[in-house]
């Protein structure tokens, strides 16, 4: 009797628990992976562009007697290469100069034609470069037009303003040495405002 009793008590208790059928388990949580960082390596340079630039020219001729200065205006074209921090290029620019060369008014630098290649760095919106080429240029001296050919060093930055118009500016010292076979040896540093459209 005592053992019925036991049993009773026991299959009492159970019942709640199988009252409702299976206990169903929570489900885990999903847990979501987050998605790896997306590396920003700034604008994307790569592509052709052209553009125009106004400036100011300082030339010296190294105790000859022909120095001045004056506005320039030009065009430039080019090519760029992205590829992640660093962007290369290659620029083919010309400016016509308004630099008068000596009191007389006789002489004068007349335009600067350029053919460089860049080095930059992609901060975001903005290209820091260094550039490099060969240059030519054409003058007055001695009432004779002249023409020689020099090279040129300088460095600029360009601030993407959208995905196609960009503003920056650019600083080059050229050279070019015993002018067309006259003896003069003439320094010409250009510093120029340039707008481009990237195509």
């Amino acid at each position: 009797m005592k053992r019925a009793a036991i049993f009773l008590a026991t299959a009492a208790l159970a019942a709640p628990a199988f009252a409702g059928g299976p206990v169903e388990v929570a489900p885990e949580p999903v847990v979501v992976a987050e998605p790896a960082p997306v590396l920003d390596y700034g604008s994307d340079w790569s592509g052709f562009y052209a553009g125009a630039q106004l400036g100011y020219a300082d030339v010296d001729s190294n105790g000859a007697g022909l120095d001045g200065n004056g506005a320039t205006g030009g065009v430039h074209a080019g090519y760029r290469w992205d590829m992640g921090k660093t962007v290369l290029g290659v620029e083919a620019d010309w400016d016509k100069t308004n630099v008068d060369l000596g009191a007389a008014g006789t002489d004068s630098l007349d335009s600067i034609a350029r053919l460089k290649v860049q080095a930059g760095y992609d901060a975001g919106p903005t290209l820091i470069y260094a550039t490099a080429g060969a240059a030519r240029a054409n003058a007055t001296i001695g009432g004779a037009d002249l023409s020689e050919n020099g090279w040129s060093l300088g460095a600029g930055a360009t601030y993407a303003i959208n995905d196609q118009w960009t503003l920056g500016g650019e600083v080059m010292t050229n050279r070019f040495d015993d002018f067309d076979g006259s003896g003069v040896d003439l320094d010409a540093t250009t510093a120029t405002l340039r707008v481009g459209f990237k195509f």
